[in-house]
């Protein structure tokens, strides 16, 4: 196959990106925030921006392109979904054995999808922007001479450890494993890469520490928060006593099983108090049973599929948003909710305190006692949540919108063209 034609570096001008996506919807996870957002800041900043991804593709601004690369997307269609036609593909055998056999094939199938695809329009592009897919082909793209960027948002080794930790006996902890295989591929392939950039010190750290890289190595270009969506709705009412979490229901990562036990307790003292939740449990999952054991079933409310603009409303209604993650890379929830004026409550966990600074309450990961205090306190104390979420709004508006992040990855972007694909990423950006 001929290799794809290598475009110079011209530093000055706007760059043509192509910003690849396994998998890119904003249910999905942060990664399909990530994609949206910062393809349109990019855009605002006067580039092209072409978004290659897998279903579930991702909602984007209008002036940016999505080229679909289609999978099997079994977690959507299911293994019974497998048609004659699907055998002609060597890739898509891979995703379906996978899958048939507890694994979790896509970042690798996807990888070998967009080779195909950029060995045929690779020269279209300035630079290749990957958003953790960390696939072998990523190494085959930085082989051809296109330049490449890759984010890593936090080490999925992190979320194995928890569910591992989470997992009631052995066979669970046998298809944890069985699932988080792909680990071995990424933790192969970011050793190898030349451009690593992440979202947060503490991803930094973290990935330095379970990937076997040095911190130094590894660049610095915090997320974004679309200030323009996320905002105080003047308008809107808060209500006396709701709370308000943003977290995957059933990952034992988002840590929702210790705000249930600490909302249970505190029901007693404010019989009142509402819970909404958005997310969607498992029928029958962990989260269901534990809401049936806690006898709260019928007091927590659970919301999925709703648009940005439903979700500004509901935190305009909130007395407090709380972030009971065990763990996270940055932790978009807590800058949403920050930005739309709400007091935050935040677990210690990941990068979560470097978001939320001074301007929210901090408790230690996993402790229900200290959830339900500081919950109990911020209840009593209308001035203190009035302040704190000012002070949140103005932390977010300084230092983490995406027009900050845009600017950020864009001189990234440049540092890698001029110093060239063997030697960008041995430099940081943003330190301090």
């Amino acid at each position: 196959m001929p290799t794809p034609e290598r475009v110079e570096p011209r530093p000055e001008r706007a760059l043509r990106i192509a910003l690849l996506g396994y998998r890119s919807a904003p249910h999905s996870g942060g990664q399909g925030v990530y994609i949206r957002y910062l393809s349109k800041a990019l855009v605002d900043a006067g580039h092209r921006v072409d978004v290659i991804s897998g279903p579930p593709y991702p909602h984007l601004d209008p002036r940016v392109r999505l080229v679909q690369l289609p999978s099997l997307d079994l977690f959507e269609n299911g293994l019974l979904s497998l048609r004659p036609r699907h055998l002609a593909s060597l890739t898509n055998i891979i995703e379906w054995t996978s899958k048939l056999t507890g694994g979790f094939a896509e970042p690798y199938t996807f990888g070998r999808r967009v080779v195909q695809y950029l060995r045929q329009h690779g020269h279209e592009y300035d630079l290749i922007h990957d958003n953790q897919s960390l696939s072998y082909g990523m190494l085959e793209i930085q082989a051809m001479g296109l330049p490449l960027v890759t984010t890593v948002h936090h080490p999925i080794t992190s979320d194995l450890r928890i569910a591992l930790s989470a997992a009631r006996n052995p066979w669970q902890r046998l298809l944890v494993r069985r699932w988080h295989a792909f680990l071995g591929m990424q933790k192969k392939v970011v050793k190898q890469l030349h451009n690593v950039v992440t979202v947060s010190d503490c991803s930094r750290q973290d990935i330095a520490q379970d990937f076997g890289l040095q911190p130094a190595g590894i660049g610095l270009v915090h997320n974004g928060i679309d200030t323009g969506t996320f905002r105080p709705l003047p308008g809107v009412q808060r209500r006396p006593q709701r709370l308000m979490a943003t977290c995957s229901a059933d990952a034992p990562l988002k840590g929702l099983r210790y705000l249930l036990r600490a909302y249970a307790r505190l029901l007693d003292k404010y019989p009142g108090l509402e819970l909404l939740v958005v997310s969607k449990p498992k029928p029958g999952g962990k989260t269901e049973k534990l809401l049936r054991h806690l006898g709260i079933g019928d007091r927590v409310r659970f919301v999925n599929d709703i648009s940005t603009e439903q979700m500004v409303h509901y935190y305009a209604e909130a007395t407090l948003a709380v972030v009971p993650s065990v763990y996270e890379g940055f932790g978009l929830p807590a800058g949403e909710a920050m930005a739309c004026g709400v007091p935050v409550i935040s677990t210690d966990g990941g990068a979560l305190p470097e978001v939320i600074g001074d301007a929210g309450v901090i408790v230690p990961a996993r402790s229900i006692d200290a959830l339900a205090e500081a919950i109990d306190q911020l209840l009593q104390d209308p001035q203190r949540r009035s302040e704190l979420g000012e002070r949140g709004k103005r932390r977010i508006d300084e230092t983490f919108c995406w027009d900050v992040c845009a600017r950020e990855m864009t001189d990234y972007y440049h540092q890698v063209l001029l110093n060239g694909p063997r030697t960008a990423g041995r430099m940081t950006h943003a330190d301090g």
